[in-house]
């Protein structure tokens, strides 16, 4: 006898060409957002996203690295979205809140979605029990509240998840998640309070997988977006249509030559277009509830 391999029990299989049909507003074929994480990080203590390696502690060279995302590049990032008139989703750390409150108010002035990225990336939920994890996600929505905006979604730091992580954030009243790279569709998420939205997420279209882990150029970059718009836009049809995410970290992606490659893809994928339409997760998640065999 095979014995069948463990599951998360989450979701069922879908071949996404066997699925309802449906259609974005006004007909697109393909929904697109940019998120761009603002994250702050303990000085010498807990995990930490490394511009070089292996230094010596104090780690003044990529503590300094991180903290440029949030003095100087996302606001020049602010500045580019603007030009482009991009609401985007805002990837927030609650510990900006109180490290760099003028940020997140220009964030919130700007139209901008803030999706809680728990309180800081030097920590994850990893190893925390149910009522330590409610009371973490909880903590993080009501500090981002008092911030301007009560998040509706979540991104977890690093993606890390307990075994019991989706149930607590349905509990804890969030509409959606992005933690799960699986699919180019919204897919409900079984918990044991009732189903939770998991909106789609690249770990692919992501300057730090791509750039930091894996060495990839800003150019390079910039290519992969346009590439990756274009043939999801090809492939989106007979009433399948998809969701791209662009996944940008302030203190990667906000390096001026980085920018500069940053900005020619922008200028290619957010052009007018009938087929696609620019938004947020939050308003994916919200358009996705409300259509025909909705769960919630």
């Amino acid at each position: 006898m095979l014995d069948q391999l463990p599951s998360h029990g989450r979701y069922d299989y879908s071949g996404i060409s066997e699925r309802p049909r449906f259609t974005w507003p006004g007909g697109a074929r393909v929904a697109l957002y940019v998120a761009c994480a603002l994250e702050h990080y303990a000085f010498g203590e807990g995990m930490a996203e490394d511009l070089v390696p292996g230094g010596s502690h104090p780690d003044v060279l990529n503590t300094s690295w991180r903290e440029y995302g949030n003095r100087v590049a996302a606001w020049r990032l602010l500045d580019l979205f603007a030009e482009h008139r991009l609401a985007a989703g805002i990837l927030l750390n609650s510990a900006v809140c109180d490290h760099a409150p003028s940020l997140v108010a220009a964030c919130n002035a700007a139209g901008h979605e803030l999706i809680a990225h728990g309180h800081s990336n030097s920590q994850t939920l990893a190893g925390m029990t149910d009522a330590q994890q409610a009371a973490y996600v909880s903590a993080v929505a009501e500090r981002m509240a008092r911030a301007g905006q009560t998040p509706r979604g979540w991104a977890g730091p690093w993606m890390a998840e307990t075994l019991t992580t989706p149930d607590v954030l349905a509990e804890q009243g969030y509409g959606y998640i992005l933690d799960w790279c699986m699919d180019d569709q919204p897919v409900w998420m079984n918990t044991r309070s009732g189903p939770l939205l998991s909106v789609p997420y690249s770990q692919e279209i992501n300057d730090s997988a791509a750039i930091i882990g894996r060495q990839v150029s800003a150019a390079d970059f910039a290519d992969m977006i346009v590439d990756q718009f274009e043939e999801m836009l090809a492939t989106a049809k007979d009433g399948h249509p998809v969701v791209m995410s662009v996944i940008l970290h302030a203190f990667i992606i906000g390096q001026p030559f980085r920018m500069r490659h940053l900005r020619r893809a922008l200028d290619h994928i957010l052009a007018p277009r009938a087929e696609v339409w620019i938004t947020r997760p939050g308003d994916i998640a919200e358009h996705f509830r409300t259509l025909p065999g909705a769960i919630a």
